[in-house]
């Protein structure tokens, strides 16, 4: 069963801010992917495509503990033009590093309360991160109109 089709009582709460930030998004005109591995070693917890090409990288934090024990976080800088973290209301902010975005989220929504900067991606990077994008969306899409199809 899929995220999207599992009720939010069996989410984690990751998966929660994951959901609210691409509802979000998406009211911006952003497709977005959960879980995406821009490369072997590493999974983005959302990836964004905007209408201009834009790439953003939104790494979800559900407690002070789950963003402590995660220090791979600098290595996603460089798969996006912006990077972000997304929290909800209750978490410590001030943990979070200076220059990143913040978005604070629930399961339902999400508001952007700081612009991460902006740090263009080389042309080349572009092209491939924006083609495996295009792949992981087709190959979800294409699992759940064929579940039984080996992937």
């Amino acid at each position: 069963m899929t995220d999207a089709a599992r009720p939010l009582d069996a989410l984690a709460p990751g998966q929660l801010l994951a959901r609210g930030v691409c509802r979000h998004l998406r009211g911006h005109d952003f497709v977005t992917l959960e879980e995406f591995t821009p490369e072997r070693g590493k999974r983005l917890d959302v990836m964004a495509l905007g209408p201009k090409g834009e790439l953003w990288v939104i790494e979800c934090k559900s407690s002070r503990a789950d963003f402590t024990s995660d220090a791979k976080w600098a290595g996603y800088l460089e798969w996006g033009d912006r990077y972000f973290w997304a929290v909800d209301e209750a978490f410590p902010t001030e943990l979070l590093p200076e220059g990143t975005g913040l978005i604070i989220a629930d399961a339902y929504d999400a508001e952007i309360l700081r612009m991460g900067p902006e740090t263009k991606l080389a042309a080349a990077r572009r092209k491939a991160v924006t083609q495996r994008f295009a792949r992981h969306a087709a190959l979800r899409l294409q699992a759940l109109r064929d579940p039984g199809l080996v992937l």
